[in-house]
Order: C-alpha cells, then sequence, then structure tokens
C-alpha cells in the first residue's frame, strides 16, 4: 500500500493511497484538472479499514496544518463510502471513481459529493500520459473493474464490473511515453488476467503482450502487475519464459496457501496451481523472481491452515510479499463468518513478513558477485529486471539501464558499483 504519498506540480497536489491504479489514476487527475495550490485532492483505498484509517487521519492532520485548504475526497473508499467522508468537516467535496478522470472535475468550488453508481459503467475510457512524474517507470492502466467476487473483496463494488481498454489505444499510448525516454511500462488494472474478455473483438493478455512487443520495438521492458495464477495460460506462460523484454518478476494475487482457506475466499486457484506453476516457470526461466499477496488470519484459519501458508513461501520461492491482517470489510460475504481476534491476525501477519524477509534475505545474497542490469531511478538508485532493488554511488541519468556488479546486500537493498564499459 502506497501511504501518504505527495504527487504534485504547480497546479495540483495529490496524496494517493493504494494500488498501482490509483497511483495512474492520480496522474490523469494531475494532467486533466487546473485548479489552484489551495486544493488538495485525497486519492482513497479501502482494500483494508487501516487503510482508511490512515487516509481518514491524514486528512484531519492535513486540515488542520492548512485550515485554509480546499480537501476533495475521491477513489474506492470515496465511492464505496461517500457520505461519511461528505460529513467530515474537514471535505469540503467527494467524487466517485466514475467521475474522478473527467477534465476539470476538481475545479468545482461548490461544496458536494458527485458519486455515481460505478455498476452501469460498460466501457473503460483510455488516458494518454505525456509525463509521469519525471520517473523511469511508468504504470499504464489497461483493464479496470472485476467480474469475480471473492468472499472478502470490496474492490469490485468500488470500481464496477471488468473492463478494458483498447489494445491500439495502449499501444499508441506506449509509443507516445517510450519516445518521452521511458523505458519501462507496468501494466496494470485490478485483474489484468481478464483482458478483453469484454471487448467487442475479444483478445487475451497475451495477444496484448505481443502486440506491444511487436509495435513497440524500441520499449525496454515491460512488466506485470499483480495477476491470478489461475490466469497464466499456456501463451502467457511461453511469452515469460521466452520473451526477454518480459520482465522476470510475477506477483501473485495467491492470499493463502490452503485449499480449504482458498475456498472460504473463493479463489478460483488452489494450492497445487500457485507451487506447480511456479516450479514449472522457474524451470524454464531461473532468473524469474516471485512475489504475492497474502491474506494472515482469515477467518476459519486455525494453526495448521496458516503453517500451509508458510510452507508456500519457501515451496514457491515468494520473496516479495505483500501482508495484509485480514480486515472486516463490512458488505462482503467474509465479514458474516466468525471471525479470529485481532491480535491473533496482527500476530500471523508479522510472522509473514518475517519469512518473506528471510526469503529476500537469501535472494539478495545469492546476487553478490553477480552482474545485473538496472534501471536508473531517483538518488542513485534503481531497480534490477527482477524488480529488486539496487543502490550506487555513480550519478547517472535517470531512464538509462546499466550493468552493475553487486558488492554487497541487506534486507532493503542491493549495492553495486558500474561496470566499465570496454
Amino acid at each position: 500500500m502506497i501511504k501518504n504519498k505527495n504527487v504534485r506540480n504547480d497546479k495540483l497536489n495529490i496524496v494517493t493511497f493504494g494500488c498501482r491504479l490509483n497511483t495512474f489514476e492520480s496522474e490523469v487527475i494531475k494532467n486533466n484538472n487546473n485548479v489552484d495550490t489551495n486544493t488538495l485532492v485525497f486519492n482513497t483505498c479501502a482494500v483494508t479499514s487501516e487503510a482508511e484509517r490512515q487516509a481518514r487521519q491524514a486528512v484531519r492532520r492535513y486540515k488542520k496544518e492548512q485550515p485554509t485548504s480546499r480537501i476533495i475526497v475521491t477513489g474506492c473508499s470515496a465511492q464505496i463510502n461517500p457520505k461519511s467522508w461528505f460529513d467530515m468537516p474537514e471535505v469540503s467535496g467527494v467524487v466517485g471513481n466514475k467521475d474522478k478522470l473527467k477534465k476539470n472535475i476538481f475545479h468545482e468550488n461548490k461544496s458536494s459529493y458527485q458519486v455515481d453508481d460505478i455498476m452501469k459503467v460498460q466501457e473503460n475510457t483510455s488516458h494518454m500520459l505525456h509525463a509521469f512524474n519525471n520517473r523511469a517507470r511508468v504504470f499504464l492502466e489497461i483493464q479496470n473493474g472485476c467480474n469475480h467476487r471473492c468472499s472478502f473483496c470490496i474492490i469490485p463494488f468500488a470500481r464496477g464490473n471488468s473492463r478494458s481498454i483498447d489494445p491500439l489505444d495502449i499501444v499508441e499510448n506506449i509509443v507516445l511515453l517510450v519516445k518521452e525516454g521511458f523505458k519501462e511500462v507496468v501494466l496494470t488494472g485490478v485483474d489484468i488476467g481478464d483482458y478483453g474478455k469484454d471487448l467487442k473483438n475479444k483478445i487475451t493478455l497475451s495477444k496484448l503482450i505481443k502486440y506491444i512487443l511487436s509495435g513497440v520495438p524500441n520499449l525496454s521492458r515491460l512488466r506485470l502487475s499483480s495477476i491470478d495464477p489461475k490466469e497464466i495460460d499456456n501463451e502467457l506462460f511461453n511469452l515469460i519464459i521466452n520473451e526477454k523484454r518480459l520482465m522476470p518478476y510475477i506477483h501473485f494475487s495467491a492470499q493463502s496457501g490452503d485449499d480449504n482457506i482458498l475456498k472460504k475466499m473463493r479463489r478460483r486457484h488452489r494450492r497445487k496451481d500457485i507451487i506447480n506453476l511456479c516450479k514449472e516457470l522457474k524451470r524454464d526461466r531461473s532468473d524469474l523472481v516471485f512475489g504475492a499477496d497474502l491474506i494472515a488470519g482469515f477467518p476459519f484459519e486455525d494453526e495448521e491452515m496458516f503453517e500451509n501458508t508458510l510452507d508456500l513461501i519457501e515451496e514457491c520461492g515468494l520473496t516479495f510479499l505483500h501482508v495484509f491482517p485480514y480486515s472486516i470489510r463490512e458488505g462482503t460475504d467474509a465479514s458474516k463468518y466468525p471471525q479470529i481476534e485481532l491480535n491473533v491476525r496482527k500476530k500471523r501477519a508479522k510472522i509473514l513478513r518475517l519469512f518473506g524477509n528471510f526469503a529476500k534475505e537469501k535472494l539478495f545474497n545469492s546476487l553478490v558477485g553477480k552482474k545485473v542490469k538496472v534501471l536508473v531511478e531517483d538518488d542513485n538508485a534503481g531497480y534490477t529486471e527482477g524488480f529488486i532493488p539496487v543502490k550506487f554511488n555513480s550519478n547517472l541519468e535517470t531512464g538509462t539501464i546499466h550493468n552493475f556488479k553487486i558488492i554487497s546486500s541487506d534486507q532493503l537493498k542491493l549495492n553495486g558499483i558500474l561496470e566499465k564499459t570496454k
């Protein structure tokens, strides 16, 4: 989760919470609005109650520091609970997910909330970005919404049903971004594995990737955001292992390593699916790095079920973990299940994170003495193809790719020295 990330230009201040899709949408909001510097937009997340709590806390803190400011709240939490936000004395207005990307939607000075039924939205509009906060990597929305109804998840009710962007628009946008110097594009959405199923001319995520790689030959790196293990079909499997411009980092929406819990969650995959997939992918492309979203303390999870999730980390070689203690979301089926005590949920989440740290340390140590390619970002740092952070002392231009030799590591990063060109 992105916490209190301030994205700003000369005209609009935005604080972004949540996922990469929210990060992308914050850039669209910034590009689409011409408002005074006294306005602050909070682009909120609803994936956990903690995310909403942090956003409310940030709103109160900012208003206390800037009492004359005008605060507008948007995003998933605003879509689900608009009145609760509008009732806050610090908030001037609320805008739902359906409308937040419209031109100058945040320019109105009146106090109101504009939140329509997201389930009635049938199409997804492409938003061309010609800049992205001066970064080397850029997130690009290819899809929004979700047709699946996992028992714990409120996001479909905040984002609506799955809607895909036309592949020609996606390729056109990437062409423009590459011309502006971006080396890496991250395809993002709520459920990118469902991409294209709603389009008149139905295509798959695999075919979209092929269109991008053939249509934008100068694109150095293409990366996928989180994906359901069940959505990696044979065609996508072959792209992952054979296409070197498709980066070797796969982040799974795994959630649990126990079949009983996965059934209660209404997930489409089972434990053996993700274990077999990781083993087969790693067998055919040894540089692959895996990450996963995991929920700790889901209703009905006993110690044995929790141990199955811990074992999954080692069996799959999961390294980068996004761990959440289960958060009760009103309106979901799981909120009606018998709940595990909060302190148990938090304890299990802490253990999962420790296991993730051990796995990360093991991976990082294995790379000491090796050579890696790094895309340079800010502050003398960048990322390998496997999405591992690297720190170095050389002053290099943002957005360039260089070879580094790794000389040491810790739990947070690798440390490298620039390889001299012969």
